[in-house]
């Protein structure tokens, strides 16, 4: 099985705290993903409700051609104010593997996304990820920072 690597830094102007607060908020993943995508968290969380080892997130996603897909993440490791880790449970993809650290810089926070993921189906999934998966994948990044940076503001260094 092919596995891809991808890894994307961000700065935000905002204490560590706070950033913490609003990535540790499973309701908050909806906020920044892209609205072609239909993502919705299905698991029943408050809105004060925060990640913890074990922790189960049920979606609906339409990744590719508004086809709607169940996924299920597991929260599998956190350090409070520092990283947690999602491993996909059930879902579209053969791994997905991701990783949030965030680290306290001058002026705010240096957020850093360490993603594993594969494609099943073998080499029609290595096709897939080649014509559109991982351009896809890049492309939720790529909104993702700019709605970040809408809700918070652009670091300046």
């Amino acid at each position: 099985m092919k596995t891809y690597h991808l890894k994307f830094e961000q700065k935000l102007p905002i204490p560590l705290a706070e950033t913490w607060d609003f990535f540790t908020s499973p309701l908050n993943l909806a906020k920044i993903t892209p609205p072609q995508m239909a993502f919705k968290v299905t698991s029943v969380y408050a809105a004060d409700t925060k990640v913890y080892p074990g922790m189960i997130i049920t979606y609906k996603v339409s990744p590719v051609l508004g086809i709607k897909l169940n996924w299920m993440t597991e929260i599998t490791h956190v350090k409070e104010h520092e990283y947690f880790v999602d491993e996909q449970r059930f879902g579209p993809y053969a791994l997905w593997h991701h990783e949030h650290h965030f680290k306290e810089i001058k002026g705010g926070v240096l957020m850093t996304d360490i993603l594993n993921y594969a494609i099943p189906y073998g080499p029609i999934g290595r096709l897939a990820n080649g014509l559109f998966v991982g351009k896809e994948v890049k492309k939720i990044f790529t909104f993702r920072e700019k709605a970040i940076n809408d809700l918070f503001g652009i670091y300046k260094d």
